[in-house]
């Protein structure tokens, strides 16, 4: 009896341990992290803003704001784009996702796969809805490239916007 219970006590523990040890901080997304400022051009137009990724809450997370202004143009309005992002690492299907949220009132659920020099999030399918993929990739040190795609089906991506953005801090 005593045999099962510090059997179950250690699986348990080695259990906990290793879910407890999963994070974000591998060099997946170490040279994200800071702030960035960019230009870019797409269908809302030639614009420019920042965006930042820094850990949060011990490591657990990562958080990523973005903000963004595309002037005036033809009668159209200014536009200001905010948004808020958090990467977690989900323990049930050992990987990482994303929740985004902007000033709009979009809210998306995101997958993210992990190159040597890339990083892409592709948006969860959803009924009636396009299939969106971010995609950050690095060109020199403290040089990215975002892309911003959208796909009816899933496969067939069209970019909406896309610019270069140099690290700050």
């Amino acid at each position: 009896m005593k045999t099962k219970l510090l059997l179950s006590a250690t699986l348990l523990a080695l259990t906990v341990m290793c879910f407890g040890q999963q994070s974000l901080t591998g060099d997946n997304w170490s040279w994200l992290m800071g702030e960035w400022k960019g230009e870019g051009i797409g269908q809302p137009g030639q614009g420019g803003g920042t965006f930042s990724f820094a850990y949060d809450l011990d490591k657990n997370i990562i958080v990523r704001k973005s903000h963004s202004e595309y002037p005036a143009k033809d009668n159209k309005p200014k536009i200001i784009h905010d948004d808020l992002m958090v990467v977690y690492f989900d323990a049930s299907e050992s990987s990482s996702k994303a929740m985004y949220f902007d000033n709009e009132g979009h809210i998306i659920n995101y997958t993210i796969t992990c190159a040597d020099k890339s990083i892409i999030l592709t948006s969860i399918k959803v009924a009636n809805t396009p299939v969106f993929r971010l995609t950050y990739t690095l060109l020199e040190t403290d040089l990215v490239n975002t892309k911003f795609e959208m796909s009816r089906d899933g496969a067939n991506f069209m970019t909406y916007i896309e610019g270069k953005s140099k690290k700050t801090k």
